[in-house]
């Protein structure tokens, strides 16, 4: 369970980089205005982009920067239009 601390927002401006800190270690922040609760601040935790990292550096996964190659559609049917088609037609 996450621990939630209150905070005014006169606090907040006063220490917005060391309350961001805590939020990102787990910590909810809940910022209050006269008494009563206006906001919450909840940090991303560092782990967040773990997973992907990991699957680049087991190989699983790979980018060179540029644009997918993506095959060229399959068309099922000898007549008809593909899907891809109509859609490109109807957004012109």
């Amino acid at each position: 369970m996450r621990k939630t601390m209150k905070v005014a927002v006169h606090q907040l401006k006063a220490s917005l980089s060391k309350l961001l800190v805590q939020a990102q270690s787990g910590e909810v922040i809940e910022v209050t205005s006269h008494q009563r609760p206006i906001a919450r601040i909840v940090g991303i935790p560092k782990s967040s982009e773990e997973p992907l990292n990991s699957m680049i550096l087991n190989g699983s996964l790979s980018w060179n920067g540029q644009k997918p190659a993506l095959e060229p559609p399959i068309q099922l049917l000898d007549s008809g239009k593909l899907l891809s088609s109509l859609i490109q037609e109807d957004r012109r």
